[in-house]
């Protein structure tokens, strides 16, 4: 008997940065599903098609939670989305209670306020790599290093009511927490972070601001059930999140952009006709980072000829 082919394992080979990796698309004329590896070595499913996709990320048989979290396939072994989070019970609840305070903070009135702040930053970091480039003409200036980094972390710094002087700090620790093969030293770098945001977060304790870390405080002195551990944990994966995929975003950006003079050409003459259609296009080639999105089914799911069994990671 012919021994059955390994299944492949992700992120997948993407010789060209601007282009999906060659393996999707060969994938996805096998159907709608396929088994993969994660790169921490377990199995799951990889959904390649955008009408299963959008099915599953709604359907309530799937969720971030899993029946037996020390049995269950893990993407990595970041210390941050790499497995199961919660309870099956607690799930719903857990989610309700992250909208009900995360909506209000997140309003359309709070991020007009903010894009003008966002401006004079963007304006500040071009400035710097215009001094850069004026003090070595003849040196490449790092995009990321003047722009990608110090604005999302800025950003979210103020959004968040983070001291914007620590963030060389945020830097170090995101590089470390967000590493796939991160593995103890990344848990070691969330432990530092969530410290960090529990100390800031006794400080606004103290005296409140006008910010997401505050609105969140003030839901916990409400919610017996929200722990210290629940409010670190959340302020933490904000602040993560909040500017890793940003930055990671705009280099992409900038690169698929100057790729194509024509394409430049056209958005740079006419940006706010241009500007949805790329910025779509940049999140759809960058993200989530050749991974997806981890789920798990809460029951046996049947899709095509396929059967997702309960407990299943789905990507």
């Amino acid at each position: 008997m012919a021994a059955t082919a390994p299944a492949p394992q992700l992120p997948f080979a993407r010789p060209n940065a601007l282009d999906l990796a060659p393996l999707f698309a060969r994938l996805r004329q096998q159907g709608p599903l396929a088994r993969v590896t994660t790169p921490a070595g377990d199995p799951a499913w990889l959904v390649t098609t955008y009408d299963e996709a959008r099915a599953i990320l709604g359907d309530p048989r799937f969720g971030k939670s899993h029946p037996a979290p020390e049995t269950a396939s893990r993407i990595s072994s970041a210390a941050i989305q790499s497995g199961p989070i919660s309870t099956f019970e607690d799930e719903a609840r857990e989610h309700a209670r992250m909208r009900r305070m995360l909506v209000p903070a997140f309003t359309a009135p709070r991020m007009r306020r903010l894009s003008a702040r966002i401006e004079h930053l963007a304006g500040r970091c071009l400035d710097g790599m215009d001094e850069a480039r004026r003090s070595r003409p003849d040196a490449p200036v790092n995009l990321h290093d003047h722009l990608s980094f110090p604005l999302p972390v800025q950003v979210i710094c103020e959004l968040l009511g983070v001291p914007s002087g620590d963030r060389d700090l945020l830097r170090g620790w995101s590089e470390r927490i967000g590493a796939l093969h991160g593995g103890a030293d990344g848990q070691a770098a969330m432990a530092e972070f969530q410290a960090y945001v529990a100390t800031l977060a006794e400080e606004k304790r103290l005296s409140p601001g006008e910010d997401v870390i505050t609105d969140i405080l003030k839901v916990q002195a409400e919610d017996a059930t929200f722990t210290e551990d629940d409010m670190t944990r959340l302020a933490a994966g904000l602040l993560f999140a909040g500017h890793e995929t940003t930055s990671t975003r705009i280099d992409f950006g900038v690169m698929f952009l100057l790729s194509d003079p024509v394409r430049r050409d056209r958005f740079a003459a006419d940006p706010a006709a241009q500007v949805q259609a790329t910025v779509e296009e940049i999140l759809r080639m960058a993200a989530p980072g050749g991974l997806g999105l981890m789920r798990y089914a809460r029951e046996d799911v049947t899709i095509g000829k396929d059967v997702i069994a309960r407990g299943d990671a789905v990507l």
